[in-house]
């Protein structure tokens, strides 16, 4: 599929719902707001035309991170798109962590090569504000086998436009392609989350109203501070 068909396929479907994704300003700005603010003063927030990994073990808080981009550049008003690995993406839980579903084109994948085809194409298209893919789900060695030119490639399809590509994965994929990449961590001292709801009652009665994350800066090529910040997320704010 061309890119201009995908495009013209895409403003059919998301045109009443979201009339700001033919009108994208194509001008590149310098960086977006995250959703959290102890970030966007370490990093300078999200680089637009370039790639961001967010990255970490299982129960890290990624997801939660992830979640408060999406949120954060979907309140701007613009257009999203999530690539779903292994479609594992709860939109009642997307929801509630704020994310505007009316602006969020969601792509149910089952494998990498689903994934990765769909991202492109995305790309390729253009009007978006915010592309994720989320890869933590899939095999890690298939992950690990992507060739780095492919990552470079999907770089220079976005680094003169304001979309930027959010790659959710266990480790660094991208590597020396991203701009940014985040580490995150829910070791921190003091305890992980809070829940609010009866500690005595059923556990599916306790709700997540925030989680405890130590979010490393691994790479950056647009803040020379890299380092730990401990923050904390509001998946259900």
């Amino acid at each position: 599929m061309r890119p201009g068909t995908l495009r013209a396929q895409l403003e059919t479907v998301l045109g009443k719902r979201a009339p700001s994704f033919t009108d994208l300003d194509r001008r590149v700005f310098a960086h977006a707001a995250t959703g959290i603010p102890s970030l966007d003063a370490s990093t300078g927030g999200l680089p637009r035309g370039g790639i961001v990994e967010i990255t970490g073990p299982l129960s890290s808080g990624r997801t939660s991170l992830a979640f408060s981009i999406l949120a954060a550049a979907s309140d701007r008003g613009e257009v999203c798109a999530l690539i779903d690995g292994m479609d594992a993406f709860d939109p009642a839980s997307g929801a509630a962590a704020g994310i505007d579903l009316q602006r969020l084109l969601w792509i149910r994948c089952h494998n990498l090569d689903q994934t990765l085809r769909s991202t492109d194409l995305l790309l390729q298209g253009g009007g978006f504000g915010l592309v994720a893919a989320d890869l933590s789900d899939l095999p890690p060695h298939a992950v690990r086998g992507v060739p780095l030119a492919a990552w470079f490639r999907l770089q220079r399809v976005i680094e003169n436009t304001p979309t930027s590509l959010l790659v959710i994965a266990r480790e660094s994929v991208a590597k020396s392609a991203a701009t940014l990449v985040l580490q995150t961590s829910a070791h921190t001292p003091g305890g992980h989350a809070h829940w609010t709801g009866s500690a005595s009652g059923p556990s599916h009665g306790l709700l997540l109203t925030s989680q405890n994350l130590n979010i490393e800066v691994s790479r950056s090529r647009i803040s020379n501070n890299a380092k730990f910040r401990h923050v904390c997320v509001h998946p259900y704010s």
